[in-house]
């Protein structure tokens, strides 16, 4: 019951989300569709992580300034300090769910590896490319891409379960990279790595009901 009034805590009024989503230039992260190409996964992978990742920052930025939480955005070396985590988080967050999707299309198809390898790979550099390296970003967002790379390109997919285990990059990410004093990371930390944990439950979720594997894979082949 503690640990779920503290989560609660972490999630934003209306008004404040409406302020930062439009700060963040994306939507809500909930719309529906079916995932039959290398452009819808390609959309929900984004997508999701956006969703995934800033609702989870900003919730626990909300959440240690109290009242204060509109002035960050004010403070210009603040914001710096914002926009770094922000994208940090949601890399680590594409990671890790683009981890999870592959090793789902294995458990659902009788595809070779080496596809479902080729597939994630090209989704995730797609993804980038598109993202490029904002300055705002910070010095270390370059190699941090080139990790998710390898990370994806190194994958054993047959060893991806369908459960939370996938899941390891973002709440580390999170609790690492938001700009808030040691001390309250100590004591935060816990309740702020389950606060992305719980997102993905939902997220997970519709992954399975949306992903259409034999679509998917029937395009791929399609266009290459």
């Amino acid at each position: 019951m503690i640990l779920n009034n503290a989560l609660q805590k972490l999630a934003p009024s209306a008004a404040t989300w409406k302020a930062i989503l439009k700060y963040l230039g994306i939507g809500s992260g909930r719309r529906r569709t079916s995932i039959t190409n290398q452009s819808s996964l390609e959309y929900y992978l984004r997508s999701r992580a956006s969703h995934a990742s800033q609702t989870s920052l900003f919730g626990y930025l909300k959440t240690r300034a109290g009242t204060r939480f509109p002035e960050l955005f004010k403070n210009p070396d603040y914001l710096v300090s914002i926009n770094i985590a922000k994208w940090q988080v949601w890399l680590a967050a594409l990671s890790d769910l683009a981890v999870f999707t592959g090793g789902l299309i294995h458990q659902r198809s009788e595809v070779s590896p080496e596809m479902i390898e080729r597939l994630m790979n090209d989704t995730i550099e797609a993804i980038l490319a598109e993202s490029g390296i904002p300055e705002e970003a910070g010095p270390d967002f370059e190699k941090e891409c080139e990790k998710t790379k390898i990370r994806i390109a190194n994958c054993n997919w047959a060893a991806i379960k369908d459960d939370e285990s996938a899941f390891t990059t973002s709440p580390a990410a999170l609790i690492h990279w938001a700009p808030v004093i040691d001390e309250f990371k100590r004591t935060d930390s816990e309740i702020v790595m389950n606060s992305i944990r719980f997102r993905w439950i939902e997220i997970r979720r519709n992954l399975r009901q949306d992903l259409d594997v034999e679509s998917l894979m029937q395009n791929m082949q399609r266009n290459n």
